[in-house]
């Protein structure tokens, strides 16, 4: 038996092939996806070959890549040693790929019930990055909050920081319709942080500055544009993936002085078993989407902008190269693969 799965096969090409399907023993759970969401910035620098992306030989992107780490599905088949799930439970996959089937150690496997739809739960993982970032920079209720780039991960922050408190939550982009998403989303400003008057902006309408700030653009001018907005002692979680290493920050002037904190907040930069306060397991943080989702807190569904069947990502994957208004939230459908 065959697994069918969306490959990157080479640079800026997305193909639709059968792959290898192992046994599934011992810890192996067997999940037949029904939804996988497109994790934009991450795929786009995978399929372009960009830098701390996949594997490289001598300065070159080594093909193929398959991605994809958010997915919803029922499990189908399990190994005698799980314990959690068992065959015909609705499931979130997390770290699970862009396949028919993903089968993953239980450790990644978290059961959902009926009331959770598959397009919410497929989302779910995804959301749990600001969610730590969030977490980890300790925002209190009523504190202004900045958020740096509105791709996917930041428009999930926009929202997770409504339901956490803040106030008031600034949103920054140059690309007028990603503010406008975030303005419905949640923020109470949205702002161009390209303009000469950026920061005095922020500073306006924070009374002084961001108290916390999630860096999203994982660009240089990013997180430069954000140290200028921050109140003294601010905080600044560091969500964004560092594709380029030109970083040149007055840090003497910009972090040191005015006391800035600076978080890694890396997704995998969290325990791996037992949560603490500011450091949770993605287990509980997708527990925690889903309850704040459940009690309308949340919105996931209503940031689902296309849907499409897998075997059509060919097309999917090039307008995500080239289109810079390609939508924040896709996902692929695989309820009628066969």
């Amino acid at each position: 038996m065959h697994n069918k799965t969306i490959v990157f096969t080479k640079l800026n090409t997305a193909e639709f092939l059968d792959t290898p399907l192992p046994d599934v023993t011992g810890r192996l759970v067997k999940v037949r996806t029904a939804i996988s969401t497109v994790s934009c910035g991450t795929e786009k620098a995978n399929i372009t070959g960009s830098q701390n992306t996949g594997v490289f030989q001598n300065g070159q992107p080594v093909f193929p890549r398959i991605l994809g780490y958010s997915s919803a599905g029922i499990v189908e088949e399990i190994g005698e040693e799980v314990k959690s799930v068992k065959p015909g439970d609705r499931a979130i996959v997390y770290w699970g790929l862009h396949k028919q089937f993903n089968i993953v150690d239980e450790s990644c496997v978290v059961k959902i019930g009926d009331d959770a739809s598959f397009e919410e739960a497929a989302l779910a993982f995804i959301a749990t990055f600001p969610m730590a970032a969030i977490r980890k920079t300790r925002l209190e209720l009523g504190e202004p909050m900045l958020v740096m780039g509105l791709g996917l991960l930041g428009q999930l922050a926009v929202r997770l920081a409504r339901a956490a408190g803040a106030m008031p939550i600034v949103a920054a982009d140059p690309v007028d319709l990603r503010r406008e998403e975030a303005l419905a989303g949640g923020a109470d400003y949205a702002f161009d942080p390209t303009a000469p008057d950026f920061a005095e902006k922020v500073k306006a309408v924070t009374g002084g500055g961001a108290a916390a700030a999630i860096e999203v653009t994982g660009v240089g001018a990013g997180l430069d544009g954000a140290l200028d907005c921050m109140a003294k002692f601010g905080r600044i979680a560091l969500l964004g993936c560092t594709r380029d290493p030109n970083f040149t920050i007055d840090y003497y002037r910009k972090v040191h002085c005015p006391g800035i904190t600076l978080i890694g907040a890396h997704t995998n930069a969290r325990p791996t078993s037992e949560s603490y306060p500011g450091y949770h397991t993605h287990r509980d943080d997708i527990r925690d989407v889903l309850k704040l989702c459940a009690g309308g807190r949340l919105d996931l569904v209503s940031m689902i902008r296309e849907t499409h069947r897998p075997d059509d990502c060919g097309e999917v994957y090039t307008r995500l190269i080239d289109d810079p208004a390609f939508p924040i939230v896709v996902q692929f459908d695989w309820r009628n693969i066969q």
